[in-house]
């Protein structure tokens, strides 16, 4: 008995995702935040992290530019890793034409 001849399986070739290749005007950039902020509100690595893509989206040289800060500092405070002060969180929505807008929260006093 001979085995059947089998083809070779061909590899599919994948790119990583990068979520900042996709934003590209100042509403989706807003959106993309505000989904941050509705979805997962107390994951504040999460948020940072996505104000890095917009930052990324925008160019982070000019960004970093813009908000007073290094370009490394800019990085390491919007990594994974990075854990950025509040007042660098505003500097950087300020330099990314952003603003936080409060809201109520539904059922609270």
């Amino acid at each position: 008995m001979t085995k059947p001849i089998s083809k070779p399986t061909q590899m599919t070739e994948t790119t990583p995702y990068d979520v900042a290749e996709y934003l590209r005007t100042p509403d989706e950039m807003a959106a993309y935040l505000d989904a941050w902020l509705e979805e997962a509100p107390d994951d504040s690595a999460g948020i940072a992290r996505a104000l890095g893509d917009i930052a990324r989206a925008k160019g982070m040289s000019q960004v970093a530019r813009d908000a007073g800060l290094s370009r490394e500092s800019l990085y390491r405070a919007l990594s994974t890793e990075g854990n950025p002060s509040f007042a660098t969180v505003l500097k950087v929505m300020r330099a990314l034409g952003l603003r936080f807008h409060a809201q109520e929260l539904e059922g609270r006093v």
